[in-house]
């Protein structure tokens, strides 16, 4: 119950990590609003968890502010926010087209910055000695190039530079709210079953993406989200955090 009585918001909680981080979340005792553009998805794993569900286009600054009215509304405050939405093109460099490249941007990049300007807004009101505490997804492409996806790798390593200046400004407020980043490495989501289902040869190049020899399994990396969230990470802020089975951390000849 590391995160018991606290309040928190996970975008794109319907599926895959997001999914496993509110699982988690509402085990570790938080009241957890889940967040997504999949309303019956959504809706379904806010039954299923005892999550509260709301409808976000975290590209959409209307939809924050009405996200934001009614978690406080409910419970006057936010304690943790998840900034976990996300999406891929597939497209390289030379074949990216612009509405790809632009939609990607606004989701990936505008809407955790969109989502940490309204929770720090809740946020640095509280009097909470602990405070509040910002997670912005990341990725592998966070410090790798993915050669066939431009723009998921820009918005991707863009994160880290949002989380290091979000993180400068709150501590140099005196603000306590603190802003990491999660970097997640390949994890068995749906969205990689599917590739396995069409080409089963797929699941060796996946578990062949970390030294470990496997993906990580959703749950791994919601384990890192609660430490993230809770008061044993009081002393952190501006910093990533990997959980990707060492895949950044191991040269390619060794």
């Amino acid at each position: 119950m590391r995160l018991n009585s606290k309040v928190a918001l996970v975008t794109g909680g319907a599926s895959g990590i997001g999914e496993g981080i509110v699982r988690r979340f509402v085990a570790e005792g938080a009241r957890v609003w889940l967040a997504d553009v999949s309303e019956e998805q959504g809706r379904s794993v806010a039954e299923q968890t005892g999550a509260t569900f709301v409808r976000l286009d975290v590209s959409q600054e209307a939809d924050w502010a009405d996200a934001m009215r009614d978690i406080a509304k409910a419970h006057g405050r936010l304690d943790i926010l998840v900034n976990n939405a996300g999406i891929i093109s597939n497209e390289a460099i030379d074949a990216v087209t612009i509405e790809a490249w632009n939609r990607a941007i606004a989701i990936n990049l505008t809407g955790p910055m969109l989502g940490c300007r309204a929770a720090i807004d809740i946020m640095r009101h509280q009097s909470d000695p602990i405070g509040g505490s910002i997670i912005n997804v990341g990725s592998t492409t966070s410090f790798l190039g993915l050669a066939n996806d431009a723009v998921y790798t820009a918005t991707k390593t863009a994160i880290l530079g949002l989380t290091r200046s979000a993180a400068a400004q709150c501590a140099k407020m005196g603000w306590s709210i603190r802003v990491n980043s999660l970097h997640p490495g390949t994890t068995d989501t749906e969205i990689l079953r599917r590739h396995i289902a069409t080409d089963p040869s797929m699941l060796d190049r996946f578990n062949a993406m970390s030294p470990l020899g496997r993906m990580a399994r959703v749950e791994e990396e919601a384990a890192m989200a609660v430490f993230l969230a809770s008061e044993e990470a009081s002393y952190c802020t501006g910093s990533a955090y990997m959980a990707d089975g060492g895949l950044t951390a191991t040269h390619p000849g060794m």
